[in-house]
Protein backbone atom coordinates (compact mmCIF):
# COMPACT_ATOMS: atom_id res chain seq x y z
CA UNK A 1 0.00 0.00 0.00
CA UNK A 2 1.46 3.59 -1.06
CA UNK A 3 1.39 6.24 1.82
CA UNK A 4 3.24 9.22 2.57
CA UNK A 5 5.01 9.94 5.64
CA UNK A 6 4.98 13.66 7.10
CA UNK A 7 7.59 14.98 9.90
CA UNK A 8 8.31 18.60 10.75
CA UNK A 9 7.15 19.79 7.13
CA UNK A 10 8.73 17.21 5.03
CA UNK A 11 7.07 14.80 3.29
CA UNK A 12 8.35 11.63 2.15
CA UNK A 13 6.19 8.87 -0.35
CA UNK A 14 6.35 5.16 0.74
CA UNK A 15 4.99 1.70 -0.45
CA UNK A 16 4.23 -0.44 3.23
CA UNK A 17 3.48 -4.11 3.39
CA UNK A 18 0.32 -4.45 5.54
CA UNK A 19 1.38 -7.03 7.83
CA UNK A 20 -1.69 -7.95 10.61
CA UNK A 21 1.27 -9.47 12.38
CA UNK A 22 3.01 -6.29 13.60
CA UNK A 23 1.75 -4.28 16.21
CA UNK A 24 3.45 -0.97 14.93
CA UNK A 25 4.16 0.90 11.77
CA UNK A 26 7.94 0.97 10.76
CA UNK A 27 9.90 2.97 8.97
CA UNK A 28 13.21 2.23 6.77
CA UNK A 29 16.10 3.81 7.90
CA UNK A 30 16.47 6.18 5.10
CA UNK A 31 13.02 7.04 5.90
CA UNK A 32 13.18 8.60 9.30
CA UNK A 33 16.27 9.46 8.63
CA UNK A 34 15.50 11.89 5.76
CA UNK A 35 12.44 13.10 7.50
CA UNK A 36 14.45 14.07 10.97
CA UNK A 37 12.45 11.53 13.23
CA UNK A 38 14.07 11.70 16.72
CA UNK A 39 13.51 8.10 19.41
CA UNK A 40 11.34 9.12 21.65
CA UNK A 41 11.75 5.56 23.74
CA UNK A 42 13.07 2.22 22.86
CA UNK A 43 10.92 -1.34 22.48
CA UNK A 44 11.71 -4.97 22.49
CA UNK A 45 9.90 -6.62 19.73
CA UNK A 46 9.90 -10.63 18.66
CA UNK A 47 10.56 -11.55 15.26
CA UNK A 48 8.30 -14.62 13.49
CA UNK A 49 11.19 -16.80 14.19
CA UNK A 50 11.04 -15.62 17.42
CA UNK A 51 14.51 -13.49 17.63
CA UNK A 52 13.85 -10.91 19.99
CA UNK A 53 15.12 -7.23 18.75
CA UNK A 54 14.99 -3.55 20.14
CA UNK A 55 14.41 -0.70 17.90
CA UNK A 56 13.58 2.62 18.85
CA UNK A 57 9.99 4.28 18.40
CA UNK A 58 9.01 8.02 17.52
CA UNK A 59 5.77 9.29 16.31
CA UNK A 60 4.89 10.92 12.35
CA UNK A 61 1.75 11.87 10.21
CA UNK A 62 1.08 8.76 7.65
CA UNK A 63 -0.86 9.83 5.34
CA UNK A 64 -3.09 6.93 3.19
CA UNK A 65 -4.71 7.69 0.02
CA UNK A 66 -8.66 7.99 0.28
CA UNK A 67 -8.51 7.36 4.13
CA UNK A 68 -7.08 10.62 5.18
CA UNK A 69 -3.94 11.23 7.59
CA UNK A 70 -3.42 10.15 11.05
CA UNK A 71 -0.55 10.41 13.44
CA UNK A 72 1.06 7.31 14.86
CA UNK A 73 3.72 6.06 16.68
CA UNK A 74 6.30 4.35 14.31
CA UNK A 75 9.52 1.51 14.56
CA UNK A 76 12.30 3.56 13.70
CA UNK A 77 13.59 0.37 11.26
CA UNK A 78 17.13 -0.14 10.44
CA UNK A 79 17.99 -0.45 6.59
CA UNK A 80 17.17 -4.04 6.53
CA UNK A 81 13.93 -3.56 8.02
CA UNK A 82 10.95 -3.38 5.47
CA UNK A 83 8.21 -0.58 5.77
CA UNK A 84 5.59 -2.18 7.19
CA UNK A 85 1.90 -0.73 8.20
CA UNK A 86 0.97 -2.32 11.40
CA UNK A 87 -2.21 -2.81 13.61
CA UNK A 88 -2.20 0.25 15.51
CA UNK A 89 -1.88 2.63 12.42
CA UNK A 90 -5.16 0.50 11.09
CA UNK A 91 -7.23 1.25 14.33
CA UNK A 92 -6.10 4.26 14.06
CA UNK A 93 -7.42 4.89 10.62
CA UNK A 94 -10.52 3.14 11.40
CA UNK A 95 -9.48 -0.41 9.08
CA UNK A 96 -9.15 -3.92 9.06
CA UNK A 97 -7.23 -6.37 7.30
CA UNK A 98 -9.94 -8.77 5.71
CA UNK A 99 -7.52 -11.63 5.30
CA UNK A 100 -9.32 -13.75 2.74
CA UNK A 101 -9.55 -10.74 -0.05
CA UNK A 102 -6.33 -9.31 1.50
CA UNK A 103 -7.86 -5.35 1.09
CA UNK A 104 -8.65 -2.92 3.88
CA UNK A 105 -11.96 -2.52 4.65
CA UNK A 106 -13.57 0.02 7.27
CA UNK A 107 -13.74 -1.53 11.11
CA UNK A 108 -16.51 -1.95 12.55
CA UNK A 109 -16.33 0.40 15.63
CA UNK A 110 -17.78 -1.19 19.24
CA UNK A 111 -18.91 1.10 21.41
CA UNK A 112 -21.08 1.06 25.03
CA UNK A 113 -23.83 3.29 25.25
CA UNK A 114 -25.56 3.93 28.20
CA UNK A 115 -29.14 5.89 27.08
CA UNK A 116 -30.81 7.73 30.01
CA UNK A 117 -33.32 5.20 29.58
CA UNK A 118 -30.81 2.36 30.18
CA UNK A 119 -29.52 4.29 33.56
CA UNK A 120 -33.21 4.71 34.74
CA UNK A 121 -33.97 1.36 35.01
CA UNK A 122 -30.43 -0.03 35.95
CA UNK A 123 -31.35 2.34 38.71
CA UNK A 124 -34.31 1.06 39.77
CA UNK A 125 -33.60 -2.18 39.36
CA UNK A 126 -31.06 -1.79 41.86
CA UNK A 127 -33.26 -0.08 44.60
CA UNK A 128 -35.57 -3.30 44.30
CA UNK A 129 -32.77 -5.30 44.35
CA UNK A 130 -31.92 -3.16 47.67
CA UNK A 131 -34.79 -3.28 48.88
CA UNK A 132 -34.94 -7.33 48.98
CA UNK A 133 -31.65 -7.46 50.74
CA UNK A 134 -32.92 -5.43 53.22
CA UNK A 135 -36.42 -7.80 53.55
CA UNK A 136 -34.12 -11.41 53.93
CA UNK A 137 -31.97 -9.60 56.37
CA UNK A 138 -34.18 -8.86 59.15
Amino acid sequence: MDGIVKHDGKSIGARFLVDSGAMYTVLTRGIWEELGLKPMGEMEFVLADGTAIRRAISEAVLELPGYGERHTPVVLGESEDENLLGVVTLEIFGLVLDPFRRELRPARGLMKAVTEARSRRREAATVRRDSADRRWRH
